[in-house]
């Protein structure tokens, strides 16, 4: 949702008639780490009606991060600090920003079929439409994605998510791994609450081999394990799957993929609200000439190619490498998790790399 409502409000912005078509309705809980790094800040508040600036200003500062794994700590700055924003208050209020700014948005209409390659006839369960252009914000896996690789079911992996209710704690991201996957758990606000109510958010990717409830994942990790004693559940927990990594691909059939559409990175490092908000903004922006007739759909496409790919796909990469660094057996990870507890511009330079 993130991804669709920057691309809508950015385009219609720009003087472009934008209908934004969403399956679902809002507010609504999803499995999210409701981390928004401070990199995109700036960002979100251009992209919000004035109406929701209390919001951010509401929102719970996270000035550290912490990994717990192996035993140990590893701690670092999260500078400048980071924002903690319930995603049922964020998509809420990107939804209506978005109705603000003259997009016709319309909740509970699922698109059924795409047809052309610029015009398009799109099919859905409210009727046909037609457009010049379209930007595909439907996810990681929907009925509009591309179908997957042969070995993209090797593991399953499990997306969980649910807030609790415990113990103020000190404003940091914490994240707990084990073997088969790991739980970031943050403070976080929810409007409408006393911002010292002490809710806290708890997000989990897992193997489905290991466990497919969060009751399950927090007996995974000792020090997780005794945190989550002293919570009581604030909401129902939801959950996503199959979680499957792919290699981005910005554009597809002359049609623009923004979010995890384009590609999911790993939850871990905390920038996939960022990457939602830049690149459906970055998509408008391509699109802005074609709209002005000042250039080709495919050219506009192209553009948007070659800035995701210079922009955006850096993350990924890191990402990935510092996920395949974490997955190696416990006895070659020993000597590194000392080295960055030693060296802790190291850790500085790897956040750096995944923003």
């Amino acid at each position: 949702m993130a991804a669709g409502t920057s691309a809508a409000i950015s385009a219609a912005r720009c003087g472009a008639s934008v209908l934004l078509l969403e399956r679902g309705r809002f507010p609504r809980h999803k499995v999210c780490g409701e981390f928004v790094s401070a990199e995109s800040l700036g960002l979100l508040t251009n992209l919000l009606d004035g109406h929701y600036a209390t919001l951010l200003q509401n929102a719970v500062r996270i000035p550290k991060a912490r990994l717990f794994l192996d035993g140990r700590i590893l701690q670092t700055a999260v500078h400048p600090p980071a924002a903690s924003i319930a995603r049922l208050d964020l998509d809420a209020a990107l939804w209506h920003s978005a109705g603000t700014a003259g997009v016709d948005v319309r909740p509970q209409v699922t698109v059924q079929n795409i047809a052309g390659a610029g015009p398009f006839r799109i099919l859905t369960t409210a009727g046909e439409f037609d457009a010049r252009a379209l930007v595909n914000a439907s996810g990681r896996w929907s009925n509009l994605g591309r179908l997957p690789t042969e070995g993209d079911h090797r593991e399953k992996w499990l997306g969980l998510k649910a807030h609790f209710a415990g113990p103020p704690d000190e404003p940091s991201v914490d994240l707990y791994f084990f073997d088969g996957g790991y739980c970031g758990v943050q403070p976080v606000h929810v409007s409408g609450e006393n911002a010292s109510a002490g809710r806290v958010n708890a997000s989990a990717m897992v193997r489905a081999d290991v466990a497919s409830t969060l009751a399950e994942v927090f007996t995974q990790h000792p020090a997780l394990h005794e945190r989550s004693r002293r919570w009581s559940p604030l909401s129902d927990p939801v959950s996503t799957s199959p979680l499957i990594f792919r290699n981005p691909q910005p554009e597809h059939n002359g049609i623009l993929m923004v979010g995890d559409a384009a590609g999911f990175v790993d939850p871990f490092v905390g920038d996939g609200i960022s990457l939602a908000l830049r690149s459906g903004t970055l998509a408008a922006r391509c699109l802005a000439p074609f709209f002005a007739e000042e250039t080709s759909l495919p050219d506009a496409a192209a553009q948007y190619r070659q800035l995701y790919e210079q922009s955006l796909l850096p993350v990924f990469r890191s990402s990935s490498k510092i996920r395949q660094m974490l997955k190696l057996p416990r006895p070659v990870r020993k000597p590194l998790m000392m080295l960055l507890e030693n060296a802790p511009a190291i850790t500085r330079y790897a956040i750096r790399k995944t923003r």
